[in-house]
């Protein structure tokens, strides 16, 4: 759980032909492996797919929901403990014009309010799944630290499939961004159990 609530503040940075993209992490979820109903590695599955997960943390793990929009997560644990984070949304800092061009929309509030939109705007794909996020082509660097009476936790979003698991307070926000993915579930700061 700490690290999602590290990774807020810090820019995601992709480098492609195109040019570059910086955003600022706003929205996190938290995955926790082989216990959580909501995880790709629930009940220790493994798969192709998968295995990115229970490799070292630092590496990108990239899916498709919908057959249409790719998700962005980071695995933050050691190898063999299949744990990861969905960046959810982030707030555009730098190449806003080629995000906005991607997306075909002018307006900078939805340029990356969502794990497909983000994807988009900053065009992570499939592709990078597996990518070490110490390279050239896809990094994170610290920006701020946000402080935790500015994190808001809820339960995760659209997962209802997962049992008591979709209850579970495990996605964190920084408090009155507006670029965050949606408003469910947010109350006000810390009101939610851990």
């Amino acid at each position: 759980m700490e690290v999602a609530k590290e990774l807020l503040g810090k820019y995601i940075i992709r480098v492609s032909e195109e040019g570059t993209t910086v955003g600022k992490i706003v929205e996190v979820e938290a995955y926790i492996g082989p216990l959580d109903a909501a995880a790709h590695t629930y009940r220790g599955k493994r798969s192709s797919r998968t295995e990115v997960a229970f490799g070292p943390g630092g590496h990108g793990y990239v899916y498709l929901i919908y057959g249409m929009y790719h998700c962005f997560n980071i695995v933050t644990n050691v190898q063999g403990k299949p744990e990861m984070v969905l960046i959810r949304a982030v707030e555009p800092v730098e190449g806003i014009e080629l995000m906005k061009k991607r997306r075909n929309t002018e307006v900078l509030k939805n340029l990356c309010s969502g794990p497909g939109k983000l994807c988009q705007a900053m065009d992570i794909t499939k592709k990078l799944h597996g990518i070490d996020l110490c390279g050239d082509n896809l990094y994170l660097l610290d920006n701020e630290k946000v402080r935790e009476e500015d994190i808001i936790f809820t339960p995760r979003i659209n997962i209802d499939y997962a049992g008591e698991a979709k209850e579970y307070p495990w996605r964190f926000l920084i408090k009155d961004n507006k670029f965050i993915s949606t408003l469910k579930h947010v109350k006000k700061p810390n009101q939610t159990k851990k």
